[in-house]
């Protein structure tokens, strides 16, 4: 095969002074000892941005240690047991791990052993298109066949599927994610085949793992296609008990609802309040997410969304993001979308709800306690002032005691 190069000049973050300078520091230790690996040349060579820059090195993890902070860059041991150091230089980050090789796997995590074997450590990984490696100068090397993949976009697991998902089961969801950004075209055959007649081993996965996952997943421009694979292969129903409403996250999607909670509400429907609890997501994603499916506000959205007027009250109320949410679910309902739907959203969007200009000092001035009636007396005051689309201001306020 002839030999495939990325040429520095056409990619910024091989060419980046942050960049030269880790490798540098790697490579002054043991000449060729560094290279870039897995999701870096995996974009540049499918064309999609490059955001994250890992290296993998022959160096021992306190030897890299010592050759980076010997060239003043900092090092954080973010995976040391694991061989991974996080070096930042220029203020930016890069994940450099030591070559590897499995010695024992379990399904969930796996024991390792260092290695200069740079086939080994191709061997261990998951898709053959996430085992290539670079060197500084951009010459690409290619030790399972990734290049193969990558002008039909195809994820194709490295060996036998059946033996890189028993190394870890996360690899079955993470198939389907893979597929959701960069396949294209059918899935391997080999690979969904052995997605669906390894489902079991899903239940050994902590919460916190596939919901990470899950929201990498579901954060592609359509994920749909994928999670209708994950639902004809039994993995959807494993994962959530629940089958993905994959008709309506692409509606979603259409409409510009990009954010993964989002789709993760529209793809679950009702089955959602469960999930929140066995998915062990954050309490701020668990709040959001009880927002944008709160049925009463649904309710009154659903009825008022047409006239801006109601949808600031609605936005001073409860927020911008959880009204906004709550239209996207409800523009997504339907094939069609109602006519002003984008203008609603926008609007909500950038909706700027003034504060409320009285308190409970002002009322004591007049002569008002605090207690109960001065309560309600705020609450009678604010009401008038949001049903005057908030123009009526303190002295006028106050003015109606």
């Amino acid at each position: 095969m002839t030999a495939i190069r990325l040429h520095p000049a056409d990619h910024a973050w091989m060419s980046d002074p942050a960049t030269l300078r880790v490798m540098a520091a790697l490579e002054a230790a043991v000449p060729g000892g560094a290279r870039f690996v897995g999701g870096c040349i995996r974009n540049a060579l499918l064309g999609e941005p490059v955001d994250d820059i890992d290296i993998a090195t022959v160096l021992e993890p306190e030897a890299a240690r010592t050759a980076l902070e010997a060239a003043d860059i900092a090092v954080h041991p973010t995976g040391i047991d694991h061989g991974t150091l996080t070096a930042v230089a220029n203020h930016k980050s890069f994940e450099v791990t030591t070559l590897r090789r499995d010695v024992s796997t379990d399904g969930r995590r796996a024991t390792v052993a260092f290695t200069t074997d740079w086939a080994e450590d191709a061997a261990r990984r998951d898709f053959r298109i996430n085992a290539l490696y670079a060197d500084r100068e951009g010459l690409v090397f290619d030790p399972v066949g990734g290049l193969e993949d990558i002008p039909g976009r195809r994820i194709v697991f490295i060996g036998r599927p059946e033996d890189r998902i028993a190394e870890d089961y996360l690899r079955i969801l993470r198939f389907f994610r893979f597929y959701a950004w960069y396949g294209d075209g059918d899935p391997d055959p080999d690979g969904l085949a052995a997605c669906a007649a390894m489902t079991d081993g899903l239940a050994r996965l902590s919460a916190e793992r596939v919901w990470v996952e899950t929201k990498k997943l579901l954060a592609a421009s359509d994920p749909a296609p994928a999670l209708r694979l994950m639902a004809e292969t039994g993995v959807a129903q494993a994962l959530y008990a629940a089958t993905p409403d994959t008709v309506r996250v692409s509606r979603l999607a259409a409409l510009g609802g990009e954010d993964p909670l989002l789709r993760f509400a529209a793809v679950m429907g009702k089955g959602v309040a469960g999930l929140i609890r066995s998915m062990k997501m954050s309490n701020a994603e668990a709040g959001r997410i009880r927002r944008m499916t709160d049925t009463g506000l649904a309710a009154d959205i659903s009825g008022n969304w047409p006239v801006r007027a109601e949808l600031e009250k609605l936005v001073y109320r409860h927020g911008n993001e959880t009204v906004a949410d709550q239209l996207f679910l409800l523009f997504s309902q339907d094939e069609t979308p109602p006519e002003g739907w984008g203008g609603a959203i926008a609007h909500v969007l950038c909706f700027k709800a003034p504060d409320f200009p009285v308190n409970g000092a002002d009322l004591q001035k007049t002569g008002l306690a605090p207690g109960p009636e001065m309560g309600e007396t705020l609450r009678r005051l604010e009401n008038a002032w949001v049903n005057s689309r908030f123009r009526l201001d303190r002295a006028t306020l106050l003015s109606k005691l």
